[in-house]
């Protein structure tokens, strides 16, 4: 009862866009991340995700700060890790992104841009980014454009929705929207001709590949 209460409050100030990067790694407790492993670093669980080779549709959505962002906004980054989470509601993914963020200046040197992507309005978004400090674009997507066109698209239904709202997290609150979706978790490295040169998906939320295996990757390819 007493997590469910601080969930609930934890949901109403994040929505809110007010709590600060202290209290927010108060009011979230941080769990372990599981490293993802070796053998399955660069596959697609069930085939989920755009694959090696694939060239990325068009696709138009916001910045965290209202700002259009679409294709070419994102190839006029140059090589992009194209990282798509659940939500600033769920803790595993707000260890992956502050990982990536510490881990900024080793992207800068091998000339990648991260890219976060969810389903939050602008101001989840906004929060994500101020919380963390984030030096690198962070898209709300609640209408779902570039999840569709990356298809990472995992839908609740009724009955996991209001699991979720049990533990405080209403996902109609943070997307703005009624369809209850998130995404898989994944990543794409994308070059600058927007093509996919290598994706890794998985249903697991709790295990994500490693700042140090995204880094190995990228150095491979």
């Amino acid at each position: 009862m007493i997590r469910s209460k601080l969930a609930t409050a934890l949901v109403s100030l994040l929505l809110s866009a007010t709590l600060t990067a202290a209290e927010l790694s108060l009011a979230i407790s941080t769990p372990d991340l599981a490293v993802t492993a070796g053998a399955t670093l660069g596959t697609r669980d069930n085939n989920i995700g755009l694959a090696p080779g694939a060239k990325v549709p068009a696709f138009s959505t916001n910045t965290h700060d209202d700002k259009p962002f679409n294709l070419a906004s994102l190839t006029t980054l140059g090589d992009t890790l194209v990282v798509f989470y659940r939500g600033g509601w769920c803790p595993f993914c707000n260890v992956q992104v502050r990982q990536l963020t510490t881990a900024w200046p080793e992207f800068q040197r091998r000339g990648v841009t991260p890219v976060l992507i969810s389903v939050d309005t602008v101001d989840g978004a906004t929060l994500a980014q101020r919380s963390y400090d984030i030096p690198f674009p962070v898209l709300s997507d609640p209408a779902l454009a570039a999840h569709s066109v990356f298809e990472v698209i995992m839908e609740l239904d009724e009955t996991m929705y209001e699991r979720y709202k049990g533990y405080g997290v209403d996902l109609e609150q943070w997307s703005g929207r009624g369809h209850h979706k998130i995404a898989v978790s994944s990543a794409f490295l994308v070059n600058k001709e927007g093509q996919v040169r290598w994706a890794h998906s998985s249903r697991d939320y709790q295990t994500r590949p490693s700042v140090e295996q995204l880094l190995g990757v990228i150095d491979s390819l």
